[in-house]
């Protein structure tokens, strides 16, 4: 009391003796500085938001259908990245488990490939990192969740802003350096099942104008199958220096690399007697990648932001496989006494982003409107070299017996895109948007196929796309809205669609970049203890690339690579969370996060055998009718116990919609429906320090997400079954 009374006396000083201010603030400062102060603790809990806010930095969300996932805040298991645990509140969001280790993230909504997340603009900080828009553009990129702080998923109705991609953007946001020391450190240990050990360091702080984040990461495991082995590595450094409070440049460089060692697909006898069982010893993959970058933020004034970004993904994609249907055993050679040579692919990453992006305030009429655009150019190269004679070794070795490729293709794309989007607000209520996409490029693909006529190679193909979108805001009141939303995007045509796979495949030479809309109209808001967002949704893509039967001058039965036909997505995606405060220390929180979707091939053929046949109105692949993900948290100052219960119906793996599972392979047939209960505590020891215990699959459940086609094998990959992570988490 004696304390608070002095400072009470100083402001008195300062108000009614301002001549003799100089000597009080002495006099009573040096005392009160000589003592401390008893601390003040509040208490609370932080609630996650529905979406991201109608403009945040360059970007325009407004009437967009956005989530917002808060890593912070939640029990799920980070260092395994389990996919249904993070993306748990985005409904309809499909998980294809490949492995249990988390190497690679591979999720899709509204029925798209979840092949790496492909379908997808992915970005870090705003920094692009699919491998390559146009000849590859999965992520092999893979950064440990334990540096992200939370991620934004933006539906494909933003897709002028960041890229024309059918499923969004999702944007993962790194942890901020410490602004309120020179040095600070986080680490983050985990262990679990199967060999699991991972550890993520970091340090951060700040002086003065500058400063920095850096971290390390590395993760070893065995896996749930035998023969399955992961080691990762990844590293980031950024460095900011702030020039004023308007205006700062950032650099960064990040990297991730891992080696996965591949046990092989099963069929379906295989999986029902043992999911666990390897049928490879020798398979490996590994991505090698890095991310280079420099940002420059500048709020030029009151009204106006720009950003400009110039980033690479650098690195290899490499793999050594005894690539074979699964019913051909990968054993010794009887007439070598060794085992077969393995193949070997090396894909060669040189992808190059330069954008900039302005936001910026302007007046008209009697209410503020905004205009988001900008200018992005690409210049990427893709080289491919494949089908390599590797050794008949056990161990990860590229190495070649034989120095030719059977593919060495450069596949090189330079685009240019310029867009604009424009939000005006007619009143306090309603707000339109307005946008436009000019996408033009070309890519040039040259090299050798050992099996394909030199007269077809190369090949040119033009990338001249003008895309369109509009939206609707609503606002009841400040906590509930309507929202509509409509915009146009395409996918183009990327290597795997324009290179044969053998000599009785040719190539369309009129094929087209396929091309459609998302289109989605949403109700989301907050009441008392409820907030919700539903969204009925079409997703619309033409000219979807497979393959038909046709007969060349010869009477040749010929593999024809071309646009098949369409498909028409249609769903409705609910979330509802219910919180109640039991007292000012527990909080109870129950959520659903369903999807129901309708995902069928309109006016579509694909060739089976010598023949062609229509698929119309069958169901797109791994597009499943309803999805939901359902859960309860409870939480307290010191705890935090969350319980999750997963299922997804039952889905196609080709579009035949072949039900009865092929014998040998396993590679078509039904993906049969699944429920998957997982279990999260997390106890807070003290202020900076924190475990975790997460227990997947807590009732055992042998599944299955996807019968895959081509990598990392045709035929069934199970998914883990129970397992359990812990880690320990500090900050100094």
């Amino acid at each position: 009391m004696k304390q608070h009374l002095k400072l009470f006396l100083l402001i008195l000083g300062i108000l009614f003796f301002e001549k003799n201010m100089d000597a009080q603030v002495k006099t009573l400062s040096d005392t009160i500085t000589s003592k401390t102060l008893d601390s003040i603790t509040v208490n609370g809990f932080i609630h996650s938001s529905i979406g991201l806010p109608e403009e945040l930095g360059t970007y325009l969300y407004s009437g967009k259908k956005t989530e917002l996932i808060q890593l912070s805040i939640m029990n799920a298991d980070i260092s395994a990245k389990t996919g249904r645990q993070v993306f748990a509140k985005v409904p309809g969001v499909f998980v294809y488990d490949m492995d249990g280790a988390g190497n690679q993230i591979n999720i899709a909504t509204r029925g798209l490939d979840p092949h790496r997340g492909w379908e997808f603009n992915i970005r870090k900080d705003g920094i692009i990192t699919n491998s390559d828009m146009y000849g590859y553009p999965a992520s092999h990129y893979s950064m440990p969740l334990e540096s992200i702080e939370k991620i934004e998923l933006v539906r494909g109705t933003g897709s002028l802003q960041y890229g024309a991609q059918f499923g969004g953007m999702l944007n993962y946001i790194s942890k901020k350096p410490d602004t309120l020391k020179r040095f600070g450190f986080e680490t983050i240990n985990t262990t679990g099942s199967y060999n699991l050990f991972s550890t993520y360091n970091a340090v951060s702080g700040t002086i003065k104008k500058f400063s920095y984040h850096a971290y390390l990461n590395y993760k070893t495991r065995d896996g749930y199958r035998n023969e399955e082995h992961t080691n990762a590595h990844a590293q980031r450094i950024v460095l900011n220096y702030a020039l004023s409070k308007q205006f700062n440049i950032q650099v960064e460089w990040s990297r991730s690399a891992y080696t996965y060692k591949i046990p092989g697909a099963l069929n379906d006898s295989m999986f029902s007697k043992n999911p666990k069982q390897a049928t490879r010893a020798r398979n490996y993959f590994n991505p090698d990648i890095h991310i280079p970058a420099i940002t420059i933020h500048w709020n030029v004034n009151k009204q106006t932001e720009l950003q400009f970004t110039s980033s690479a993904v650098l690195g290899k994609r490499n793999s050594v496989l005894f690539d074979k249907p699964v019913n051909i055993n990968d054993t010794i050679n009887a007439n070598t006494g060794q085992y077969n040579h393995r193949q070997v692919d090396i894909d060669q990453f040189n992808s190059y982003t330069t954008e900039l992006r302005v936001l910026h305030h302007y007046y008209l009429g009697k209410r503020w409107s905004t205009v988001a655009a900008g200018l992005q150019y690409m210049n990427n190269d893709l080289h491919r070299t494949q089908l390599g004679k590797g050794t008949t070794g056990t161990d990860y070795d590229l190495s070649l017996v034989d120095p030719i490729w059977g593919r060495d293709i450069h596949f090189k794309t330079k685009n240019i895109a310029v867009f604009a989007e424009n939000k005006i607000e007619l009143n306090k209520r309603f707000v339109i948007t307005t946008g436009a996409r000019l996408e033009l490029g070309h890519t040039d693909m040259s090299g050798v196929i050992n099996y394909y006529p030199t007269n077809k190679i190369p090949l040119t193909i033009s990338h001249q796309f003008p895309l369109f979108a509009a939206g609707l805001q609503y606002k009841l009141n400040n906590q509930v809205q309507f929202y509509s939303g409509w915009s146009q995007s395409y996918r183009p045509m990327i290597f795997k669609d324009l290179v044969p796979g053998s000599l009785y495949e040719t190539v369309d030479p009129t094929i087209k970049d396929a091309s459609g809309y998302n289109a989605e109209l949403g109700f989301k808001g907050n009441w008392q203890f409820l907030k919700w967002d539903i969204t009925a949704f079409v997703l619309r893509e033409n000219n979807r690339f497979g393959t038909l039967a046709i007969t060349d001058a010869n009477n040749n039965l010929i593999t024809y690579r071309t646009n098949t036909g369409n498909s028409f997505n249609k769903g409705v995606e609910l979330f509802v969370q219910a919180d109640w405060q039991l007292n000012p220390k527990t909080l109870v929180s129950i959520f659903t996060s369903t999807a129901f979707m309708n995902a069928r091939y309109v006016d579509a053929s694909v060739k089976v055998g010598s023949v062609n046949r229509s698929i119309n109105n069958n169901k797109v692949e791994s597009a499943p009718d309803f999805t939901t993900r359902n859960g309860v948290t409870v939480k307290n100052k010191l705890m935090s116990t969350s319980l999750l219960y997963s299922f997804v119906s039952s889905t196609f793996a080709d579009p035949l919609n072949t039900v009865i599972p092929s014998v040998a392979t396993g590679a078509v047939g039904l993906v049969p429906a699944y429920g998957i209960v997982d279990l999260n505590f997390t106890v807070h020891i003290r202020k900076q320090t924190e475990w975790k215990l997460n227990i997947n699959n807590l009732l055992n459940k042998s599944y299955f997400t996807k019968r895959p086609l081509f990598y990392p094998g045709p035929g069934i990959w199970p998914s883990d079954g129970i397992n359990f992570t812990t880690s320990i988490s500090f900050k100094l």
